[in-house]
Parts: C-alpha cells; structure tokens; sequence
C-alpha cells in the first residue's frame, strides 16, 4: 500500500517538476522520492557554466537545485496539502563540480515541529561521501501544520 501510494507521489512529483518554471529552465530531474529522502539530477549544460574557461557550474545553479531537493525532502514527509517556503538555505562549497558531468543531490528532512522542517542534503557527483556542496536548511509551513507520513512505513 505504502509502495503505491509513494509511486503516485513520485510521477505526482515529476509532474510538478516540470511545472516549476526555474526548475524546468534548469533540467532538473527527479530520481528518487520517499519519507527516508529525496534525489535528483542536475545535468551538465554549457549554458548553466559560470566561467567558459572552467567550464565549471554557476554557484547559483547549485544553490536552486540544493533548494529544491531539501524542498522536496520535507514535501516527502509531509501530506499533499502543506505549503511552505524556504526559510533558512546555507550551502558550504567543498569542491567544484567536475567539468562536463552531471550533479546529483540527495536530501533528507530529519526533524518536522508543526511549523517548521529541518533538512540536510549533498549535492555530489557519484559518490555522496565526496561533496560537491553540503546544504542544511528550514523550511516554515504557511498552510496546514506538517503531518509526517514515516509512522506509515
């Protein structure tokens, strides 16, 4: 029962996805969704480098695709009826992303009170033990207080 009802929400998710106008300018991806974490893709474009002679990815690319994943880590967790807005994003840079690859982010909200969501996440390229970029953030609801879904699994 779980297993269908989080299919659902996953191709609900990718549909929303596409929907989200700077995420498709983005060409983010969905990978993975559940209540243990959400993951996504972030695929290499030459119009997303912010230096041409590196060739290395925008800060600001990492930062909306980092935002999003946590985002979609609390969505994950919660019913389909909350609303809720980022509240606080802090991204360490470890290294930069490698020329030419794709990113990949993970992200996990490991704490919900009934207004607020705490969230970490990784932004890497194969391995999440080797970061690109780590992400801890809040998340305030603005609708219905958060319902975590995870005592359903």
């Amino acid at each position: 029962m779980v297993k269908s009802v989080f299919s659902k929400l996953f191709r609900d998710r990718q549909e929303f996805l596409a929907e989200v106008p700077h995420v498709s300018a983005l060409g983010i991806e969905l990978l993975d969704f559940s209540p243990r974490g959400v993951s996504l893709k972030l695929p290499y474009r030459e119009d997303l480098v912010a230096d041409p002679e590196d060739g290395l990815f925008s800060g600001g690319a990492i930062s909306a695709f980092l935002d999003n994943t946590c985002g979609y880590a609390v969505s994950a967790r919660t019913d389909r009826d909350n609303v809720f807005a980022t509240l606080d994003l802090r991204i360490d840079y470890m290294k930069p992303a490698t020329v030419g690859k794709d990113v990949l982010s993970f992200a996990e909200c490991y704490k919900m009170t009934r207004r607020i969501a705490f969230v970490r996440g990784v932004a890497y390229h194969k391995n999440r033990n080797e970061p690109i970029a780590n992400a801890t953030a809040t998340f305030m609801f603005t609708g219905p207080a958060g319902t975590d879904t995870r005592e359903n699994l």
